[in-house]
Order: structure tokens, then C-alpha cells, then sequence
């Protein structure tokens, strides 16, 4: 059975008269990614300041890699690493230069890596010379994520991490993830990109104004959601019209040879499907389940639009 690597229970913060959250509770299991999901101003940053002893609760509960986050704050430190929207790298200082001060500063060593191997895991090894001022957004990110590995932390905050990079340096940053994840590692990861948190989260908690209004994987989340719909299509428009008839809910598309029908995705509800076709000795020659995206999450249950979201320029750090 897996165990908790963050339980947080009613967790609050305000600054002065707003409250920016209130009172959420969460759940990420050890070795898996979790993903805070969220416009900018819902609390995403503010959240992960709590947890990673940035910044104090004003209620609730929250163990981190299981020690009290109010009492134990220095060994909840020595547990995690955190990578914040912006690459805090030296830019004076080459690679190597940064990933050993992190060596230096940790007074642990680098947990068993040493400083060349990091670089090597980064693909940073032709760059490890270079001043890091002229790396590419994607190499910062990446020199950063290797410097917050020095210690070996067991759960690794990751605040928008990807956020400015183009698209292939994104997919890079999510195979990077993936591979710490299979070695143990617990990430906590904010996003405004809904494919991100698509691709790479277990579990997805989506926040809104200071408030949980979601939680599940993404298939979950989706199923929530009307418009989930099976779609079947028929050889001939005989099939079609029987099919009709039966499943009087169904909406047909003639050039198509379809039927629409609404349902949750769920097994259950497609094998109750399947048997009324049954019943009827219909036979549909394609079936396919469609569900909405999280775009379509996102906007029920924030009103917002990733378009929107992804717009915004304000962020929580400004509160």
C-alpha cells in the first residue's frame, strides 16, 4: 500500500484581508506525480510556499515526507527539493560551477551523483564550461532541476516548471520527470498547461480562488464533465435507422453512418450499451468513447479558459 508523501488537512493562508486558501486538503501518494492545477491567482504558489517552509500556515495540518510541517520544519527541509517558475541559476557561474556551490552549500554531498554525473543526466556535459548566461531557457530549467537533485530529496516541488519553454524543450523537461519518478521520486507539480498535467500527473487537484474544486486522475476529472459520449457507426443506413429507434437518446449523423450516445465512459455504462445492441441483434462497425479534455474541465469548473489562463500575467507571487 502505497504511503502519503504530503497529507495536508484544512489548510489556510491570508494575507491581510484575503483569504487565498482556504482550508484545502490533500492527499499525494509517494513515488508518483501529483499536479496542482489552476489559474494564476488560485493559490498555486502560495501552496507550495507553505509546504516547502517558505512561508507560514495560519491553520490546518500538513506532514511532508512524514514529518509535521509546523514543528519539523527543518527536517521537512532536508526531505525536499524546489525548482520555482524562474531558473535560479548563476549566471556568473558555468554549469559545473552552480551544481558544485549547490555540492558545497548541501554539506552532504551530491547523495552518491556526483557533479559530472548530474551534468551528464541533463545533457549538459558540452555546456558544463559555459557561463550559464548563455544557455537557452531549456538548459536553465534543466541546470536547475539537476541542482535541486544534490541531496537526493525524496519529493521534488516543481512551480510551473516549463512555463517560457518552447514545445520540444518542454517534452524534454516532461521525460526528465518521468525518469526521476521511476526512481523513487515524489513530484509536486503546478502547471497552467493542461496537456502538461494531461501527460504526466497520477492525480490532478485542480484550485480555484483559494478553494479545492477537483480531485482525481485526469480520465476522472473528464468523466465529470457532460458531453462524454460513445460513437457508433454502422455499415448501412438500415443498421442506422434500427439503432435509432432503440437508442432513442442517441443523436445520428446519416453521412456519417453514426449515433452519438451519451453515457460516462465507464465500463458499466458501455456493456449496458452493448447489450441493448445486442438485444436487438445490431452490430455497429466501429465504436469509439469520446470524453471531454481538460480544457473543458478547466473552464466548468473555473469559468476559465486555459487560452484565458495562459494569457494572465499577474502572479501569486505578488500578493
Amino acid at each position: 500500500m502505497p504511503t502519503s508523501a504530503i497529507a495536508v488537512s484544512g489548510l489556510r493562508k491570508t494575507f491581510k484581508d484575503k483569504v487565498v486558501l482556504d482550508g484545502i486538503d490533500l492527499d499525494v501518494r509517494a513515488g508518483t506525480i501529483f499536479s496542482l492545477l489552476g489559474p494564476n491567482g488560485a493559490g498555486k504558489t502560495t501552496t507550495v510556499n507553505l509546504l516547502t517552509t517558505l512561508t507560514r500556515a495560519d491553520g490546518g495540518t500538513a506532514r511532508v515526507a512524514g514529518h509535521d510541517l509546523a514543528t519539523e520544519a527543518k527536517a521537512v527541509r532536508a526531505a525536499i527539493g524546489v525548482t520555482g517558475q524562474f531558473a535560479a541559476v548563476d549566471e556568473l557561474l558555468t554549469g559545473s560551477e552552480n551544481l558544485q556551490l549547490m555540492v558545497d552549500l548541501n554539506g552532504r554531498g551530491a547523495g552518491g551523483r556526483s557533479v559530472a554525473e548530474l551534468l551528464e543526466r541533463f545533457e549538459l556535459t558540452e555546456a558544463a564550461h559555459k557561463p550559464a548566461s548563455t544557455y537557452s531557457g531549456g538548459m536553465r530549467r534543466k541546470l536547475d532541476l539537476a541542482m535541486t537533485l544534490v541531496g537526493d530529496p525524496e519529493i521534488i516541488f516543481l512551480d510551473e516548471p516549463t512555463t517560457g519553454l518552447d514545445p520540444r524543450s518542454r517534452r524534454t523537461m516532461w521525460s526528465i520527470i518521468r525518469d526521476l519518478v521511476a526512481d523513487g521520486v515524489t513530484i509536486f507539480l503546478t502547471t497552467q498547461y493542461l496537456e502538461e498535467a494531461d501527460q504526466l500527473a497520477d492525480r490532478i487537484a485542480v484550485l480555484d480562488q483559494g478553494h479545492i474544486v477537483a480531485q482525481g486522475t485526469a480520465d476522472e476529472l473528464k468523466r465529470q464533465i457532460p458531453g462524454t459520449h460513445v460513437r457508433l457507426r454502422f455499415a448501412t443506413l438500415a443498421e442506422l435507422d434500427a439503432a435509432a429507434r432503440v437508442l432513442a437518446d442517441g443523436t445520428r449523423d446519416d453521412e456519417a453512418l453514426s449515433l452519438r450516445v451519451p453515457g460516462d465512459g465507464g465500463t458499466r455504462s458501455l456493456r449496458t450499451l452493448l447489450d441493448r445492441l445486442d438485444e436487438y441483434s445490431l452490430t455497429a462497425e466501429e465504436l469509439s468513447v469520446h470524453t471531454p479534455d481538460l480544457d473543458d474541465v478547466f473552464l466548468a469548473l473555473t469559468g476559465r479558459t486555459a487560452e484565458t489562463t495562459d494569457r494572465t500575467t499577474e502572479t501569486e507571487a505578488a500578493r
